[in-house]
């Protein structure tokens, strides 16, 4: 950050008590650095034009943008001018004399006689443009509308506001992708940084090495051809279809960072010409998630290689920045080959880190030499930082501190405060992702200054980025809905100085943005705002009434429900405290926000005897030893968001907490299937095995502990669908209690996942 713009941000945020004062509600994400309000506002109609200079191509760019923006989101029709304002108009000028000077900053001013943006580069105009078209929607409708007299001077507390999507896991199509670019665009989001290279694909010609997209953009995933798996997937970019890309982003001010993984994620690279990798055989392009044994060598040859890649990405992407990965690139090969260690012994290189610190600076002195910078995960720091390093940090924050104290620019992207492929929730009704949660307002604290810098320090933080991995992402609803409105919160924390930040301001101006989402189709999350409807199930099952009690994750919003099964509504009663109903009952309950907004569509739960003595997926808990937790589906390339289970790589066992055993003579679960495609490199010792009396195994119920008292044992099917039931006799017990449900299956076969696990009553159907 520059010392005009740390001035300035400072100056801005002391204005903070008074931009943030009495006044309208201004429906704005990212909220901008000050807003004042004075006057009367403006009314925006069809007839009113968008003006722009005649001439400036770059400020009509920016009011075209919003013309369309406003015709998708409002259905309203405004017309784009190039001639001076005669009249009521939404104003659009460069101007040298803006009175915010940064390149990104911009001025809105409204008054009865319209909207006038100034900015003095372009990419302020089109901030200052999303900012209008968020105050021209401040509700879902259509049609005319008024935005209130608003005045704001703003720009970007960080230069870095990124996001990572990686298309190396999952393959996402071009349309896919400019969506994803128009979404960063509306957020202020200015860097998309593009994984586009990994052991399960290789997504971007190269036109010298067309093996690596003739052979690496293409897998063979486990079950290929049965129940909805494709028999190969894949695909890649053409540079043509890239350039079409790069050209999009910059239209709206987003510059694409290509990343291309080196010394590991390798496998698919490897898998097109196996003399690049270090043991001479070809592999098959990876279908297992995780951190996958190949890596390049390190000859000349694989060096020229790689940097024949490097031209021809620079020639795609102008980017400053050229991502070379670094990351997850266990040593195993390169310590079992003769090869690389003497050209060690030839380097005088201690041991494998500083061979993969040497690697690394190769490819920054390549970069260099051509003009561009090289940015690697935090990695890098291992063998000693290479020179020409900048690093993103995403093993917590030490390695941005470590990098910053040596004088390292730096990039917050810190694993799982910012990672997106994280659930937003542990409903049950939640999709695919990575445990622990992160959540809406976990993302909006995330502060991307570490407290241990100090202020010199500090100015090697350019900013911060969300990455949002895509192995249990296989279609775009998984993706919006793991990115919004987490994004939004985000884009908050890296624009809007830290004293005009404030949670419960945020989550007020939600529901506007909410509304912006379905207006554009954007299969956002509502986990953060959808209703809890908790009760104590067992003390339910012994009196035959509940107390129910609601709540939401933000906790914010009315919460509305009913007791009979009907829809809630406004005119439904607001959750006050916990209440009682008589079993059965079904209980729904929806979130609006005071205005009556939706905040989440409404969530049910029934509340009978058989629904209480059931626990889905996510209602059940790991057995103790391993806090590992992920969510996936059936199948590797899913196309619905459902079903999904909840699972441990490491320990195919999962607890039924507290279960009330009295009259209980049988058990049923419901249960997947699952291909155990997971490369766990040096944590493979810690997988632990449950030694079965069936060579397929069995899943074995035991009581209070998973080395407790056998209560079942129910065999796993040879074969048939991958989707079954497993049902049994329960060895009669009293009281509450916990069960260890353990698969004894081998380790070297499928996993298996629990949808739903139920207690069977004596004299009820199995």
């Amino acid at each position: 950050m520059s010392p005009a713009r740390t001035a300035l941000c400072l100056a801005l945020a002391s204005l903070a008590t008074f931009a943030h004062g009495a006044g309208a509600k201004i429906d704005v994400i990212p909220m901008p650095a000050q807003v004042s309000e004075s006057g009367e506002g403006f009314a925006v109609s069809a007839q009113t034009p968008i003006v722009v200079d005649a001439g400036d191509a770059q400020a009509k760019r920016s009011a075209e943008y919003l013309a369309s923006l406003m015709a998708r989101t409002r259905h309203l029709d405004l017309k784009v001018q190039q001639a001076s304002a005669t009249g009521a108009a939404i104003v659009l000028k460069r101007d040298a004399s803006a009175p915010v000077a940064d390149a990104e900053g911009y001025a809105l001013d409204v008054t009865p006689k319209g909207m006038v943006i100034t900015a003095r580069d372009e990419a302020g105009l089109f901030y200052g443009a999303m900012t209008a078209w968020q105050l021209m929607t401040p509700t879902q409708g259509e049609g005319d509308v008024r935005v209130p007299a608003v005045h704001i001077r703003d720009e970007p507390r960080f230069n870095w506001r990124g996001f990572m999507l990686d298309s190396a896991r999952h393959f996402w199509t071009t349309d896919e992708v400019r969506t994803v670019i128009d979404q960063m665009a509306q957020h202020k989001l200015n860097v998309l940084h593009w994984h586009l290279t990994d052991d399960q694909g290789w997504r971007i010609e190269i036109k010298k090495y067309p093996e690596l997209t003739r052979i690496g953009a293409w897998r063979t995933p486990p079950g290929a051809g049965q129940n909805g798996e494709p028999k190969r997937y894949g695909g890649f970019y053409t540079q043509d279809e890239i350039r079409a890309i790069v050209a999009y982003a910059a239209e709206r001010h987003i510059t694409v960072v290509p990343e291309i993984d080196m010394p590991g994620h390798a496998q698919a690279a490897v898998a097109s010409y196996p003399e690049l990798g270090v043991t001479g055989k070809r592999p098959p392009v990876s279908v297992d998630w995780g951190v996958n044994p190949y890596l390049y060598n390190v000859d000349d040859h694989t060096i020229r290689f790689l940097e024949d890649v490097l031209d021809e990405v620079m020639t795609l992407f102008p980017s400053t920045y050229i991502h070379v990965g670094g990351d997850e690139a266990v040593k195993d090969q390169w310590q079992a080959s003769a090869a690389v260690q003497a050209r060690m012994r030839e380097l005088k290189l201690k041991d494998e880190n500083a061979m993969q610190s040497w690697f690394i600076e190769q490819m920054g002195q390549y970069l260099a030499a051509h003009g561009r910078r090289l940015v690697g995960w935090d990695e890098v720091l291992e063998g000693g930082v290479p020179p020409s390093a900048t690093v993103m940090s995403w093993r917590g924050t030490q390695g941005a501190i470590s990098a910053a104290k040596l004088g390292h620019d730096v990039v917050l992207s810190p694993a799982p405060q910012l990672y997106l492929d994280h659930m937003q929730s542990d409903r049950e009704g939640e999709t695919t992702g990575r445990m622990p949660p992160m959540t809406l307002e976990s993302y909006y604290g995330f502060e991307a200054v570490p407290k241990e810098l100090d202020a010199t320090q500090a100015k090697h933080v350019l900013g911060m980025q969300a990455n949002l991995w895509t192995e249990h992402m296989p279609t775009m609803r998984h993706v919006e809905h793991a990115m919004f409105p987490r994004l939004d919160a985000l884009a908050e924390a890296a624009w809007s100085p830290v004293g005009v930040r404030d949670w419960h301001a945020f989550l007020s101006r939600l529901p506007a943005q909410l509304a912006r989402y379905r207006a554009q189709d954007i299969g956002y999350a509502d986990s953060a705002f959808a209703a809890n409807i908790e009760v104590d199930r067992n003390a339910a099952i012994a009196s035959g009434e509940a107390s129910v009690a609601l709540s939401n994750q933000a906790g914010y919003g009315d919460l509305h429900y009913t007791t009979d099964g009907t829809a809630p509504t406004a005119a439904s009663p607001v959750y006050a405290k916990p209440f009682t109903v008589k079993l059965p009952a079904t209980v729904k309950a929806v979130a609006l926000a005071p205005d009556g907004a939706l905040m989440a569509e409404a969530r049910q739960r029934v509340l009978d005897l058989p629904s209480l003595r059931t626990r889905g997926t996510a209602e059940m808990v790991n057995c103790p030893g391993s806090d590992f937790g992920l969510r996936v589906q059936p199948t590797p390339d899913a196309t619905s968001m459902k079903p999904s289970y909840v699972i441990n790589v490491f320990d195919n066992c999962r607890m039924y907490p507290a279960a009330k055993l009295d009259g209980i003579t049988g058990i049923r679960v419901e249960t997947a299937r699952l291909p155990r495609n997971y490369q766990l490199a040096h944590d493979t010792k810690l997988v632990v095995a449950h030694k079965g009396s069936t060579p397929r195994g069995e899943l074995v119920v035991r009581m209070d502990s998973c080395k407790g008292k056998t209560l079942a044992t129910l065999p796993l099917p040879a074969g048939g669908p991958d989707s079954f039931t497993l049902k049994g006799a329960l060895a009669a017990q009293t009281g509450a209690h916990d069960l260890c449900l353990v698969f004894t299956s081998p380790i070297t076969g499928p996993l298996y996942g629990i949808g739903s696990a139920t207690l069977v009553p004596a004299g009820a159907a199995p």
